[in-house]
């Protein structure tokens, strides 16, 4: 299962990484965009429990991982209004049309 990390920018400018087992959050999320923090919040929780689901399905247990990247975004959300922006800086690895998107461009 590939595993991916994700970092953004909070309303501070302070950047954080967080990871991700899984290249679901690219469903949710996409580089280079702004989300409000409570839009985000809501996206990358909900793209975390799905990532944890499919450990669970693979490996027949949760993502303790995941969770802990859930709950740290959850509580670096709560310095922030939920109006303010935060934004998605990178994702690695990127998919693969993403990359071959960026080598025509």
């Amino acid at each position: 299962m590939p595993e991916m990390t994700f970092t953004v920018r909070w309303p501070e400018g302070a950047p954080v990484g967080y990871y991700s087992p899984s290249l679901v959050m690219h469903d949710f999320l996409t580089a280079g965009t702004r989300y409000s923090v409570g839009d985000f919040v809501h996206r990358s929780v909900t793209a975390l429990d799905h990532a944890t689901e499919r450990v669970r399905a693979k490996f027949g247990f949760a993502c303790t991982s995941a969770q802990a990247s859930a709950e740290q975004i959850r509580c670096d959300a709560r310095a922030f209004p939920s109006d303010a922006l935060v934004e998605v800086v990178a994702m690695e690895p990127a998919l693969p049309e993403q990359l071959s998107a960026k080598a025509s461009s």
